[in-house]
């Protein structure tokens, strides 16, 4: 006689039984991975109660992508375009600065080229204007009664501008008449040292077109109304001005 098996509410089949423990144990192997200090169970995600997990199709994923990218780009255009306007400005200030330090460079060698020439042309009047008033002065402050037209001829040689009228009045007026009636002789020279060298001038002021010149000149006069002669030891100052002759006498002072 067969013997009966009963079987509970809470029983199981073995092969039942094993086959759960099997899954079980496979998903408890997928959330463990081995660490350094023993197996690390690892949290699987999942999705809310009533909700799928779906993979993106291709037009979502592409527009995630799309506006992922969309503001580096433009920002590195940004930033590249402010770089370039920035690099612009920059090499746009250099070429002024350069061309502003090249009219200067010019400038000043063109003032230097000036101030040498001008200096060499007054280095050059200084020795010009004293020699013409060395030989100038015995002849426009000499005269002789017997000879005055000859004489006052060639003082006027030396003269110029205005001082040259004025001196042919002077002497027609003054002079001439004074020296024929007392037979008046004035002999003038520019004093030299006793030992000899060059004449005792010196210049006060120059420029390329214009000069100073101090002179020391002795007049030795006779006349009717002098016994002897008389000697007078002055001091004359002659303006010297360039002219188309030469230089020439603008102006006498006695000091």
């Amino acid at each position: 006689m067969a013997k009966a098996t009963i079987r509970g509410r809470g029983s199981t089949s073995p092969g039942r039984s094993m086959t759960a423990a099997a899954r079980a144990a496979a998903k408890r192997s997928d959330r463990v991975r081995p660490g350094p200090d023993g197996p690390v169970v690892l949290d699987t995600p999942r999705a809310p109660v009533g909700e799928r997990l779906e993979a993106p199709d291709d037009a979502s994923q592409a527009r995630r992508d799309e506006n992922q990218h969309v503001g580096p780009v433009v920002v590195a255009e940004e930033t590249t375009a402010a770089s370039s306007e920035r690099r612009r400005r920059r090499r746009g200030r250099l070429c002024a600065l350069l061309a502003v330090l090249t009219v200067l460079a010019l400038a000043a060698t063109g003032v230097l080229a000036w101030e040498y020439a001008e200096g060499r042309r007054t280095d050059a009047a200084r020795g010009q204007a004293q020699a013409a008033a060395r030989k100038a002065a015995p002849v426009v402050l000499s005269y002789d009664y017997r000879r005055l037209d000859e004489d006052f001829a060639a003082a006027r040689g030396h003269l110029t501008g205005a001082f040259k009228e004025e001196y042919g009045r002077t002497t027609d007026k003054v002079v001439a008449p004074t020296a024929k009636k007392y037979h008046g002789v004035v002999k003038a020279s520019v004093v030299s040292p006793p030992g000899g060298g060059q004449p005792a001038t010196s210049v006060v002021s120059v420029s390329p077109d214009r000069a100073v010149v101090l002179l020391f000149v002795n007049q030795v006069t006779t006349s009717t109304q002098v016994t002897g002669s008389r000697v007078d030891l002055n001091r004359v100052r002659m303006t010297m001005t360039r002219t188309s002759g030469g230089w020439k006498v603008s102006a006498v002072d006695a000091l």
